[in-house]
């Protein structure tokens, strides 16, 4: 059976994610077969693999930092918020129902068997499992029953690390907050507390970490850099959202709904040159881009409402009777469309006129589809008639069902892994719409719909294209030598091989 490291963090957002996906790279790097294992996640960005499961993309992250495939063993538990008091449970890559945040409270425990036989079979197969816990230990309103931090560190017999962020303040504070609010054999799984995103002379802490050390019996284990790295990330939590600012030569804009979900579809398109990504929440922020990006969404419905009342609904049909480029994936698809309704309830129930700028229109049933997909575009006009016959690659994962009108033409023919051939989306003048998530991941793609942008700009293609694969492998090794260089790697093996 493989050895195993978990690491927790005083807060929802410490690096955790980060600081397993590193760990990873560096004990691949070091010649042992890694893999990543969080019990439970809740995030609306997740992916789905090869034999048609869904599970949480920082998992997949860490995977990628690993060398291996993605598997929906590597996160058993995936919760996708669907409301403030209520969630998608998905086991094993499989949705179960919503549940609201009490009943599931009371219900998680039914899952230890699912989680363990997860866990287990992934410990068969590998050297180190690097487990990462979630929010804080010391929640101690969450504490009874907790499947995913301590209560999992018990179950599978981790040795924990505990990252603080440096960044956000009280450092100090939170880890030895976290620690005293620990039962005592909680403590005594914590093998060392890790410092992160410290930007400065390391020197400068070491009275801190003296005493840290001293009041509470347990070393510390590193101090980890600020890395600027370029990796996915989860949710509302990541930067990249506040970035409503600066204008490129192509600028693009990505309305920021409030149930936004995998949005780091669009990631690949920022490393591009002369490129800007803009979210945008409101008509002011909107200006005038180069092209409208409409992403994915857990709740097509509320966050249609939502486009309504804001006016970026008004404004996207104004941008586009101009002659304006919009492109939807997924939910935003579905918006663009002539009707969403939801006789089953599926997302609460009601119809609700789309955009119009699509002559489709989506019914919601229980069923939800989740398969990897392979094609080529075809039948785009306008703007990004040079996109037909450029191969895409990726996958759907979405309720619903949206039919095309008459005299509508798909955006794509698809095949699916398992033979399935298909048609995808829909497509009209300068707008078109996609059910497939990551399109953009394939350098060729991104490029294509890019350089369709500057020659609508009058502008001269672009030859080189980012492969957006080899990109993300040099990012794995710059936050692996950081984070090497930042924790005593050392102490780490030994806490590993249980000799600490």
């Amino acid at each position: 059976m493989a050895k195993c490291i978990m690491v927790q963090g005083t807060t929802s957002n410490a690096g955790k994610s980060f600081l397993c996906a590193a760990l990873c790279r560096i004990f691949r790097q070091d010649g042992l077969r890694a893999a990543p294992f969080k019990s439970q996640n809740m995030a609306l960005n997740s992916f789905i693999t090869r034999e048609g499961l869904e599970m949480g993309r920082a998992q997949v992250m860490q995977a990628e930092a690993a060398g291996i495939e993605p598997s929906v063993r590597m996160n058993p538990i995936l919760l996708k918020p669907v409301s403030d008091v209520g969630s998608q449970l998905i086991v094993n890559g499989v949705p179960r129902g919503n549940w609201k945040a009490r009943d599931y409270f009371a219900y998680k425990r039914e899952l230890i068997p699912e989680i363990l036989e997860a866990y287990e079979s992934l410990a068969r197969e590998y050297d180190v499992i690097v487990i990462e816990g979630a929010g804080s230990p010391a929640e101690i309103n969450l504490k009874d029953g907790d499947i995913v931090n301590m209560g999992l560190a018990a179950m599978v017999d981790a040795p924990v690390l505990l990252c603080g962020d440096i960044d956000r303040g009280g450092v100090f504070a939170s880890l030895y907050g976290t620690a005293a609010l620990l039962e005592p054999e909680e403590r005594a799984r914590l093998k060392g507390f890790v410092i992160n995103k410290f930007r400065g002379d390391v020197e400068i802490l070491r009275p801190g970490l003296s005493m840290l050390e001293e009041r509470t019996g347990i070393p510390v284990a590193g101090v980890v850099p600020m890395v600027n790295v370029d990796l996915d990330d989860e949710d509302s939590l990541s930067q990249r959202l506040g970035n409503g600012g600066g204008v490129g030569l192509i600028d693009l804009a990505v309305i920021r709904l409030p149930k936004l979900s995998n949005f780091t579809d669009f990631n690949p398109l920022e490393r591009i040159p002369e490129v800007s990504l803009r979210y945008v929440s409101s008509p002011a922020q909107l200006r005038e881009p180069d092209l409208i990006l409409l992403p994915g969404t857990k709740n097509t419905l509320d966050d249609l409402r939502w486009l309504r009342a804001s006016g970026l609904e008004s404004a996207i049909r104004k941008h586009a009777a101009r002659g304006g480029a919009v492109i939807g994936i997924c939910g935003g698809y579905q918006m663009l469309g002539e009707e969403v309704s939801d006789p089953d309830g599926v997302e609460g129930g009601g119809s609700l006129p789309g955009l119009g700028l699509l002559p489709g229109r989506t019914v919601f049933r229980g069923e939800k589809t989740r398969t990897r997909v392979q094609g080529v575009f075809h039948g785009l006009e306008g703007i990004f008639a040079g996109m037909n016959g450029v191969e895409l690659e990726g996958y759907e994962i979405h309720m619903g069902e949206t039919a095309r009108g008459d005299a509508a033409g798909s955006c794509a023919r698809l095949h699916t892994l398992d033979g399935v051939e298909k048609a995808d989306g829909l497509a009209r003048g300068n707008v078109w719409g996609s059910y497939v998530h990551g399109l953009f991941d394939q350098g060729g793609c991104a490029g294509a719909l890019v350089n369709c942008l500057r020659q609508a700009r009058g502008l001269g293609e672009q030859e080189a294209v980012l492969d957006w694969t080899d990109y993300k492998e040099r990012q794995y090794d710059i936050l692996a030598d950081a984070v090497r260089a930042g924790l005593d790697m050392e102490r780490v093996y030994r806490i590993l091989n249980r000799e600490e």
